[in-house]
C-alpha cells in the first residue's frame, strides 16, 4: 500500500490542523462567492427598467435637445434625459433629428400601433 503520510502522531496532527485551516478558508471563500452571486442576482431583479425613449442634450445654456434616441440605444451621449413616447413623438414632429443608429422616428411609429 502506498502511504506518503508521516508515521508519527505529532506530524499527523499538525497536518490535520493545517488541512482543517485550509478547509475553513475554502468554506469562507465559498460563502463569500455565494453571497456575491446572491447580491448580483438581486441587483439584476431589482434594476429599474430602462426608459423607452431618451433625448440627448446639447452643451451650453439650457442644454437644448439635440437628438431623440430609443431607450436602449448605446449611441446616446452622457447628457440625456428620459422622455415618454408622446414627448418623443412631439420632438420628432417638431424637426428634432432622430439617431441614425436606433432610428427612433421609425420605432416611435411602430411602437404606437
Amino acid at each position: 500500500m502506498f502511504d506518503d503520510l508521516p508515521p508519527d502522531l505529532d506530524r499527523l496532527e499538525t497536518l490535520r490542523v493545517w488541512h482543517a485551516l485550509w478547509v475553513q478558508r475554502i468554506d469562507r471563500k465559498i460563502a463569500a462567492v455565494r453571497q456575491r452571486e446572491r447580491e448580483a442576482e438581486h441587483g439584476r431583479r431589482t434594476r429599474p427598467k430602462p426608459p423607452e425613449w431618451l433625448v440627448e442634450l446639447g452643451i451650453g445654456d439650457g442644454r437644448p435637445p439635440v437628438k431623440v434616441h430609443a431607450g436602449d440605444c448605446h449611441m446616446t451621449g452622457k447628457r440625456h434625459r428620459p422622455v415618454d413616447r408622446d414627448e418623443a413623438r412631439r420632438l420628432l414632429a417638431a424637426g428634432l433629428p432622430g439617431c441614425t443608429h436606433c432610428q427612433p422616428d421609425v420605432l416611435v411609429m411602430l411602437r404606437s400601433r
